[in-house]
């Protein structure tokens, strides 16, 4: 097992190092082919040439891609100050950049827009799981029946309806019409009931888009299973079905649902941009949003690094519950 982890860290530190690589080159390389100013493009073309000159020195431009390269990694790793233009190895955090539209460093802004956007993907990530599975584990042991029916055409109907949708239709009915829940969105530590208060109704709405799709895949998956050998062999030797389904069936199925799991984690944790523009949840997608509208390079590119981020630690997270779930995993 100590052995798989490390495999595993190993190739977290080379593909988080691949994506350093293709996010610098995207923002920093294609301009200059494309023949343009990375310079130009963080400041706006209204900027005189000593300005963009003053900032081509601070962010490192007039130096060689190898060493602009280079120090773009260790202001990840251990800041950089740009207002001099110089590494400073005493930072607390990595810098991920300097806004200079707003006047803002970005790692600041986006461990403030954080909580909102963690917020949310945890209560949906749970909701979703639970639900999901429960609805397709019962669909696929009421196989063809009036139950079965009804909780995939529900389930299609979540996969189809954009969020957006959904999302509109809920605020207008059950925030400005009944009145039931609350529209702005409150920070933990402010106020605990409150935050969860103002969570209920996005969690909802974001998670029946995904347990719709979890729902399917695990009832697709359940009832392949159940046809295997080994499957027929426990029955044969007479383990009652509870037990058949529960030890034996639900622990293949679970494979490929961590999978899709730890992807669609990751991925919302880098943002979930149409659920948050949707309920006007300031997180790491609004942030997106506001920053392409404006074309904040840096917040841009800042989201990007911390979405890629995410996405490889929760395959991680997937890759060790993998080796738990399927002891052949850690052993191949």
């Amino acid at each position: 097992m100590l052995v798989y982890l490390i495999r595993r860290l190993i190739n977290v530190v080379v593909m988080l190092l691949v994506v350093s690589a293709v996010t610098f080159g995207i923002f920093f390389m294609v301009p200059k082919l494309t023949g343009s100013d990375p310079a130009l493009l963080y400041v706006g073309k209204i900027a005189d040439k000593a300005a963009v000159e003053g900032i081509r020195h601070k962010m490192g431009l007039d130096k060689s891609i190898t060493e602009q390269y280079v120090l773009f990694v260790k202001g990840l790793v251990v800041g950089r100050d740009y207002s001099t233009g110089v590494d400073v190895t005493h930072c607390s955090a990595p810098c991920f950049g300097y806004s200079f539209k707003t006047e803002r460093e970005v790692w600041p802004v986006l461990l403030d827009r954080l909580g909102v956007t963690a917020s949310l993907a945890a209560g949906a990530s749970v909701i979703w799981l639970l639900f999901g599975t429960a609805t397709g584990v019962v669909s696929a042991l009421r196989r063809r029946t009036l139950l079965d029916r009804i909780t995939m055409t529900t389930a299609l109907a979540g996969v189809s309806l954009p969020i957006y949708f959904t999302g509109m239709l809920a605020s207008a009915i059950f925030v400005y019409q009944l009145g039931w829940f609350p529209h702005d969105y409150v920070n933990l530590t402010d106020d605990p009931v409150a935050w969860f208060q103002n969570l209920v109704l996005p969690w909802i709405t974001l998670a029946f888009l995904y347990a719709a799709t979890y729902a399917r895949l695990t009832r697709a998956t359940l009832l392949e299973v159940l046809g295997e050998d080994y499957i027929r062999t426990a029955r044969a030797k007479g383990l009652n079905e509870r037990r058949v389904i529960g030890k034996h069936a639900l622990r293949s199925t679970l494979t490929p649902i961590l999978t899709v799991f730890g992807m669609d984690l990751g991925a919302l944790i880098g943002g979930a941009v149409l659920t948050e523009s949707t309920f006007n949840f300031r997180g790491l997608g609004y942030e997106a949003v506001a920053a392409i509208s404006s074309s904040d390079l840096p917040v841009i590119m800042g989201v990007t690094l911390f979405a890629g981020f995410f996405i490889i630690i929760a395959n991680l997270l997937v890759d060790v519950l993998y080796a738990v779930v399927d002891p052949r995993v850690r052993l191949a």
